[in-house]
């Protein structure tokens, strides 16, 4: 493994567990401001650190990344520059939750490539265990999100 791909990877696991704590968050209105911080910062970086890789033209991985760019920016603006309030709140929520969802959905292809156990479960990328994770993955993020809209209301609570 490259230098730059083990940072690249680190980081991105770094997105998840962090992207995770502030999912819980969401749920039981904890902003976790340290671990929103990390969470952000290290989602950019886990996006910007993937454009370094050689280009071989657009791929899925490329287009997930200017995704992830975009949906990013007013994402750190509701949290950082609106500070959750209004609409922002929500925006902060949804954004939050769809980067995670991204760096998971990655976590879970990038798992079926490179485990040889999981890759023999599904050696094209199409197969129904690869396909039943994402799936799983997709309605554990809208379930979250339904209930972080919901429960996360900081300004609420007075925090």
């Amino acid at each position: 493994m490259s230098g730059i791909l083990l940072i690249h990877v680190v980081i991105s696991l770094i997105a998840i567990v962090s992207g995770i704590v502030v999912a819980q968050g969401f749920l039981t209105a904890n902003r976790h401001d340290r671990s929103t911080m990390l969470y952000m910062v290290t989602t950019i970086l886990t996006s910007l650190t993937g454009f370094l890789f050689l280009f071989h033209g657009v791929t899925p991985a490329i287009i997930v990344g200017s995704l992830c760019v975009l949906i990013f920016i007013p994402t750190a603006l509701a949290r950082y520059r609106f500070h959750l309030a209004g609409i922002w709140r929500p925006v902060f929520v949804v954004g939050a939750l769809v980067l995670l969802f991204f760096n998971c959905l990655v976590l879970i292809i990038q798992s079926f490539q490179k485990i040889p156990a999981l890759n023999a479960l599904a050696p094209n990328g199409n197969e129904p265990p690869i396909v039943a994770a994402q799936l799983a993955l997709l309605v554990a993020c809208l379930l979250v999100g339904y209930l972080s809209i919901r429960r996360f209301r900081p300004r609420l609570m007075g925090i």
